[in-house]
């Protein structure tokens, strides 16, 4: 078959070839630009556990060398503190936060040295043809050419191209908050620790009072933002000097410290969600799907999780064939989970930014302003935790097996340690994105015996006929214990890392249907959708249909 045709290099696109090629599927990146980013520092992304350990699977980069997972999390409303978070062995996870330049060097890196993924360089797309069994695109540019694709995934930002060819509305809010940025090096009194500074003494109150983050960076370098008052005035040099020193002044209580200004920028966050994520097999990706970003929700985020989302889906239509409810599964499963934190966002704001009721506005915030403050940038609540898909149409009823484990289904599996198919111990998250769906069987005390000891004992054998009998790759893993599991108990997980089941013991009927399920049902021969070639252009697609 044919390659499947990426539109946009930046992390998620790199991020999606990367996946494909892990599970043998080719691809072609098309990069508008020179095929290297632009040094920022000011440009920065704040990355979950299971995404930072996404790209790190993936380009073989510790990431913590080249950002800072934070030390802990501190709120303050004018001089006091409000609420302090360690990120320990007892807490929460620490978010990572890294210049996305250096995200995006790791995963060229990576692509560089992969011989199913190609990338074009100054390759602008301006046409789209699909037929029944492939797509086409046209670049222009040096490279201009004609690229044959099974599937092409728009992953080309907010002003995306392939969303505007496939004539597929992006309605939101436009300038739903305003920050001005600053990355300098300098010396602040919580080293390694981030910062949200509500109502600093400093600023009159008012609109105008705003909020000020800081976000810790590798050689005592900071990411500070600034939330700017509703409107368009332009934030000039002078302004933004200004800012920095009365806030570096404030914070240390004396005359304004040493710093050096390594770069500067104004953030805009709009709230946008594309009506449709797929139009034949045209999918859409990251900001060209979606655009979030307030209240410390993170739109990278979400943009990685689409491409593991979709990855193994299309791998799975790839390599077996035209799975349409799985491919389908991909809009309806992502677009949930980034509208459900579209509308938690669009109900907080007028809470938090003054006005309304917290309990009749937001439901289930009884924890308060201060929580709701912390949640997106914690990746915690309706604002910050990963989704899950309980209620998608991959997710199996009626099975008379079910046991309830400390994971729900269609939330992400714990990371525990496991015996692979060749002996060795792993973590869980490894056997990640190759394609194939896990197996796990919890059997306290398999750990202290040779995996030869037991692969014939017990259970095994049977587990062992019932995976071999599913109707797609599986790969059959052993835990000593998994949070709330009981012994014996088999889990059944996605290539994507989401639970699908969990059964108590060996129960191979139930296994089949749950993985069969899992995976939309059965291929069925995919029917065209229309007699005749469909082609759009740059030209003659409205320029604006992207933004309607």
């Amino acid at each position: 078959m044919d390659p499947v045709i990426i539109v946009g290099a930046g992390p998620v696109g790199l991020t999606l070839a990367l996946l494909l090629a892990r599970q043998n599927v080719p691809a072609v990146v098309l990069d508008e630009g020179p095929g290297k980013d632009e040094p920022r520092p000011a440009r920065t992304v704040v990355l979950r556990e299971d995404t930072a350990a996404l790209l790190e699977r993936l380009t073989g980069t510790d990431l913590g060398e080249l950002g800072v997972r934070w030390a802990g999390w501190r709120s303050l409303r004018r001089k006091q503190v409000v609420d302090e978070v360690a990120f320990d062995a007892g807490g929460p996870t620490a978010p990572l936060h890294i210049a996305q330049y250096l995200v995006t060097n790791a995963l060229r890196t990576a692509l560089d040295g992969e011989p199913l993924v190609k990338v074009a360089v100054d390759s602008r797309l301006d046409a789209v043809e699909q037929e029944r069994f492939g797509v086409t695109a046209h670049t222009r540019g040096p490279q201009g050419t004609w690229w044959r694709g099974s599937f092409l995934v728009g992953c080309d930002g907010p002003r995306s191209t392939v969303r505007k060819l496939q004539d597929i509305r992006f309605p939101g809010r436009t300038a739903v908050e305003r920050h001005a940025v600053a990355a300098l090096r300098t010396d602040l009194p919580w080293e390694g620790q981030a910062l949200l500074h509500r109502t600093p003494p400093w600023r009159s109150s008012g609109p105008s009072a705003g909020e000020v983050t800081a976000r810790p960076l590798p050689d005592g370098v900071w990411r500070l933002d600034w939330l700017l008052p509703p409107g368009k005035d332009l934030i000039t040099p002078e302004i933004l000097v200004a800012r920095i020193r009365e806030t570096l002044t404030g914070w240390t209580d004396s005359a304004t410290p040493t710093y050096e200004l390594l770069d500067t920028g104004v953030h805009t966050v709009h709230h946008r969600l594309a009506r449709r994520w797929r139009a034949g097999r045209v999918f859409l990706a990251g900001d060209a799907a979606h655009l979030l970003g307030t209240l410390g929700t993170q739109g990278l985020d979400e943009g990685l999780r689409d491409a593991d989302n979709l990855a193994w889906k299309l791998a799975t239509a790839w390599h077996h064939g035209p799975y349409e409810a799985l491919l389908n599964s991909y809009q309806t499963e992502r677009r949930a989970v980034v509208a459900a934190r579209l509308r938690a966002a669009d109900h907080a704001l007028p809470v938090l930014r003054g006005g309304g009721g917290l309990r009749t506005l937001v439901p289930g915030a009884t924890r308060g302003h201060d929580a709701l403050f912390a949640d997106g940038h914690l990746g915690l609540g309706p604002l910050g935790a990963s989704g899950t898909y309980a209620e998608s149409t991959l997710a199996p009823r009626h099975l008379e097996g079910v046991v309830p484990v400390g994971t729900e289904p269609g939330a992400p599996v714990t990371d525990v340690r496991v015996t692979a198919e060749d002996g060795s111990f792993v973590q869980l998250r490894d056997r990640l994105g190759r394609g194939a769906l896990l197996v796990v069987l919890i059997a306290p005390g398999t750990g202290v015996w040779d995996r030869k000891h037991w692969m014939s004992a017990g259970v095994m054998p049977r587990l062992a006929a019932a995976v071999t009998a599913l109707p797609h790759p599986a790969e059959l893993l052993v835990a000593e214990s998994y949070p709330g599991a009981p012994a014996h108990s088999v889990l059944l997980v996605r290539p994507d890392g989401h639970l699908v089941t969990a059964l108590s013991g060996v129960r191979p009927a139930d296994l089949y249907a749950a993985a069969e399920t899992a995976l939309g049902g059965a291929a069925r021969e995919q029917q065209p959708r229309g007699d005749e070639r469909t082609t759009t252009t740059a030209a003659t697609a409205d320029a604006g249909s992207g933004t309607r």
